[in-house]
């Protein structure tokens, strides 16, 4: 297949005239823009549907949280292994064809979930679906580096990074409907996998390589932007092992990046993925208000993404450590509200939901871009991959597999300390970070 080869650059594209540059840059800088942000949002309504799930499999088909937790834990190991793999072999892969294809498969697992009603058979099927999702954030990264300027990618990583929100969020409203339209917990996997087909099969008609595959000149010639990377030729496609042992595994700031976001992607999934078991549960909430609140919670991430990636860039000069701090200290505040709230007290809970999603996905993002700012462009899904697997293998899994068992033997207070704690820790690590990729002068 194509996109598990190696990169093989595209025929020789003859460069356009000078005077239509401009003109092309921008309107395909959108169109590249639009197309990783609604596929990279698709991909969420295929993962994200599990936790709307939850509750009818506890219900529906008699299993515990610790079992459900379980089946979302396969699914966070193989996407976190897979994020690191796959974002390798995207680094020398074409986004067009290597991100369409994990989206495809993503929505045939979809269709295929919930057939056979086992723990087993769900929990492959789950693990299947995570390895084919590791192929989304990658081929993003790869994209956006080829087609945005180091000294703009902090505002244009945290504009993309809004698709996490509008496709989590997503998922809320397109549960009801299916719900709604269909009858029987299974719309909510049969709906969201036939959105992902066609939207990867919108992929393979719309996105794109990089610039010069166009005919254009590279983002750095184009931006006057040439940021010290470590490399004397920044087109040059690099093997795995250079990527891996010349500009990721030796990296220490990459290390710290990576274990700070295992504790993130605690405090984020902890808190969004049971979501809807806890406020149903714990609060009282309806089954249909809990998935409003799981919504409100996952599109407030988008002002708060969006002001992260601007504060980075706009008041400390490319440095993302200082605001994740920030943000964090505020997150493990909102979520002690989140917690001592009483029951009968909804519009509490939806504040604090709202605080946190706004907040939590600075963070997230910021630990991204941080990772991407200290390699080459050609090592970007690599790196990003790197932290990402910290993230989903050990964060996601913890907030998974670890509250689902905290909460079956210790019950909902033990979770909450279990969050933050979490919130410590990435807070202390970021912290290590604050002075990491001072804006250098460009050497062209």
């Amino acid at each position: 297949m194509e996109l598990l080869t190696c990169y093989k650059p595209a025929p020789f594209v003859a460069p356009l005239p000078r005077e239509e540059v401009p003109r092309r840059y921008t309107f395909l800088r959108w169109q590249v823009m639009l197309s990783i942000f609604w596929g990279y949002a698709a991909f969420y309504i295929v993962r994200k549907n599990f936790s709307l799930a939850k509750p009818y499999l506890i219900k529906e088909l008699g299993f515990t949280t610790g079992d459900v937790g379980l089946i979302a834990t396969a699914l966070s190991v193989a996407y976190g292994v897979s994020k690191f793999v796959m974002g390798n072999v995207s680094d020398r892969s074409n986004p067009r064809a290597f991100m369409a294809t994990g989206l495809i498969l993503s929505g045939l697992v979809n269709l295929c979930f919930g057939r056979i009603p086992s723990l087993q058979v769900l929990t492959l099927l789950w693990f299947v679906n995570g390895w084919v999702q590791g192929m989304g954030w990658a081929p993003c990264a790869r994209t956006l580096t080829h087609w945005f300027s180091d000294r703009e990618r902090g505002t244009k990583f945290a504009v993309w990074n809004v698709a996490h929100n509008v496709g989590g969020g997503l998922v809320g409203p397109i549960g009801n409907l299916a719900l709604w339209l269909c009858g029987g917990w299974l719309c909510l996997f049969y709906v969201p996998g036939v959105l992902s087909i066609v939207m990867g099969l919108l992929l393979l008609v719309f996105l794109r390589d990089t610039p010069q595959s166009v005919g254009l000149p590279s983002i750095e010639e184009y931006k006057d932007d040439f940021p010290d990377t470590g490399v004397a030729d920044r087109e040059r496609e690099m093997t795995a092992r250079e990527i891996l042992f010349g500009f990721v595994l030796k990296n220490r700031v990459l290390w710290i990046l990576a274990l700070a976001n295992v504790f993130v992607y605690v405090v984020r999934y902890g808190v969004l993925d049971w979501a809807p078991t806890y406020l149903t549960a714990v609060k009282g909430s309806s089954g249909n208000m809990s998935r409003w609140q799981f919504f409100l919670y996952e599109y407030a991430g988008i002002p708060g993404t969006l002001l992260a990636g601007w504060l980075s860039d706009r008041f400390f000069r490319g440095r993302r450590g200082p605001v994740g701090v920030l943000f964090m200290a505020a997150v493990t505040a909102g979520v002690l509200v989140y917690w001592l709230n009483p029951p009968g007290r909804p519009w509490v809970d939806s504040a604090m939901l709202f605080l946190i999603g706004f907040l939590i996905y600075g963070p997230v993002m910021l630990i991204g871009v941080a990772a991407v700012d200290l390699v080459p462009k050609k090592a970007a899904g690599t790196a990003a991959g790197f932290t990402g697997f910290f993230g989903y293998v050990g964060g996601a899994t913890i907030a998974e597999l670890g509250i689902g068992k905290t909460v079956q033997h210790f019950g909902w207070d033990a979770g909450f300390w279990l969050v933050l704690a979490a919130c410590a820790l990435a807070t202390a690590l970021l912290a290590l970070t604050w002075h990491a990729h001072e804006r250098r002068p460009h050497a062209p």
